[in-house]
């Protein structure tokens, strides 16, 4: 992978033999450039293999904030990356003609990154493979911080021997207050085209745009939920595109039920937490099930098939005082985020070397397996958590809009399915084409017994398998998601 070489290993949270990936949102940026050194500097999560790995990057010259967002192709290799200010490029540098996005005063004053929850978005040309169009916003007005342009920057993949470079930058496609950042974006149920959103200020309007292969059109607007002040909330799809959630402390939070063929929210439902009025995350588990909030100090866990779903909220965690590297970097909850590898990830809110994880988020209450400052990063980050639509979602079958034979299918006959290492001694990583639904995972010795049992998360991509107690010998791993299965083998020794 292109983006590695030179790159220094430093964390492995697995095994290190990479398979191939299913790509797309495989990578997770953050830190800051590498002028000043260690603990300064880039580090990146990978998730093209069995585990999330841990890599530094000491080539980068373009900080991450809060602002970030990038793409890879289908088999992880990064194709660029932005921070709201500058598009950057696989060695971490500037593509040409990547600086100077979103002009304004807020710009000016954090050159380096912007510092706005969700305010730039990629999103894949429908029409054309190489080209992809970057929705994204600054803050205009300082006093209000309100957004007065939604732009969208071109990037052409094709261009500068296959590094990129950006062919049309600023063109405003929304002259309107809205939100600083809170960009989301689905795909539409014909499995091809893309809907955009964003939200206006002080009032309960959602925008939205239509990204096809004939260009962007839009945009379009709906007024439900809450009026919302200007604020520092964010928003989320579920993975299958069916709900949508908005959270910030003030204005609280609104679920919405999602028609991926009119764009259209339905069935709010609008729930009050009592809670810190700052920073907040939210994202929902690969079922869907459940949705998770965070909000500084506290984590919240909201049963969305409960009968009465305001009042299913849960509280499953409180900050527990610990600092890293020390006072005042607390190891708060912010920004949460959905893996590939089924678990979700939230930053702490400070820039800290620690992120929380929420290991099984599909188990009610407690079973969630929450664990707090768990993963520990070799260098600081400042709630660089990417804002990653569902990249694999595929039509909506049987929908009135499921009318475009354009190869993109829920459940994929071929699982890819690649075991590693092999030989090993009783621990593998697997990966497979991300599913809709949940699999289920079983390991069977050569004499038909079933040693091992699992569910395998939808949409997750990655999985890691322990079985230190196995005898040595042969044994078969099946993979099933409904009537897909892969099967491989593999020695124990």
């Amino acid at each position: 992978m292109c983006y590695r070489v030179g790159c220094a290993f430093v964390v492995v949270l697995g095994w290190s033999q990479l398979a191939p990936a299913q790509g797309l949102n495989n990578l997770w940026q953050g830190g800051y450039d590498t002028w000043f050194g260690a603990p300064w500097g880039g580090s990146d999560i990978e998730f093209s293999s069995g585990t999330p790995i841990i890599f530094t990057q000491p080539s980068r010259v373009v900080d991450l904030g809060r602002t970030s967002a990038n793409i890879t192709d289908a088999s992880g290799n990064l194709l660029f990356f932005t921070n709201g200010a500058t598009v950057g490029i696989q060695n971490g540098d500037t593509m040409p003609n990547g600086g100077g996005l979103a002009p304004s005063d807020y710009t000016d004053n954090y050159p380096e990154a912007l510092q706005i929850p969700q305010a730039a978005l990629i999103i894949p040309d429908p029409g054309d493979g190489e080209r992809y169009y970057l929705f994204h916003c600054t803050v205009d007005d300082l006093q209000t911080s309100t957004t007065f342009y939604l732009y969208v920057t071109t990037i052409d993949m094709g261009l500068n021997g296959g590094s990129g470079e950006v062919v049309q930058k600023n063109e405003v496609v929304l002259n309107a207050a809205i939100q600083p950042g809170k960009l989301a974006a689905v795909r539409h149920g014909n499995g091809r085209d893309w809907w955009v959103y964003a939200h206006e200020v002080n009032t309960d309007r959602f925008w939205r745009f239509l990204v096809t292969p004939s260009g962007i059109a839009g945009p379009s607007d709906q007024t439900i939920g809450v009026v919302r002040p200007s604020d520092a909330g964010r928003t989320a799809f579920s993975a299958d595109g069916s709900r949508f959630a908005y959270y910030w402390g003030v204005s609280d939070l609104d679920i919405f039920s999602v028609d991926r063929c009119t764009g259209l929210f339905s069935d709010d439902v609008h729930i009050d937490i009592n809670d810190y009025n700052g920073n907040a995350g939210v994202a929902f588990s690969p079922s869907g099930r459940f949705l998770y909030v965070s909000s500084v100090y506290d984590v919240y866990q909201v049963d969305m098939e409960a009968s009465d779903i305001a009042a299913s909220i849960l509280h499953i965690a409180e900050w527990d005082s610990t600092y890293s590297p020390g006072p005042p970097l607390a190891t708060l909850f912010n920004a949460a985020q959905l893996a590939p590898d089924g678990r979700i990830y939230i930053s702490t809110g400070n820039g800290t070397d620690k992120l929380h994880v929420i290991n099984y988020p599909d188990s009610l209450g407690a079973a969630c397996g929450i664990q707090q400052h768990a993963i520990t990063l070799p260098t600081y980050w400042f709630n660089s958590l990417p804002n990653h639509p569902n990249y694999h979602l595929g039509a909506l079958d049987g929908s009135v809009c499921d009318s475009l034979d354009v190869g993109l299918v829920e459940q994929p006959e071929n699982l890819n399915l690649s075991l590693y290492p092999n030989p090993n001694a009783g621990a593998f990583a697997i990966t497979y084409a991300p599913q809709p639904t949940s699999g289920m995972l079983e390991v069977v010795a050569l004499d038909g017994r079933v040693v091992h049992r699992e569910s395998v998360a939808p949409w997750s991509q990655l999985n890691r398998v322990e079985l230190r107690d196995l005898s040595p010998g042969m044994y078969q791993c099946t993979v099933r998601f409904g009537a897909q299965e892969g099967v491989r083998r593999f020695v124990v020794e």
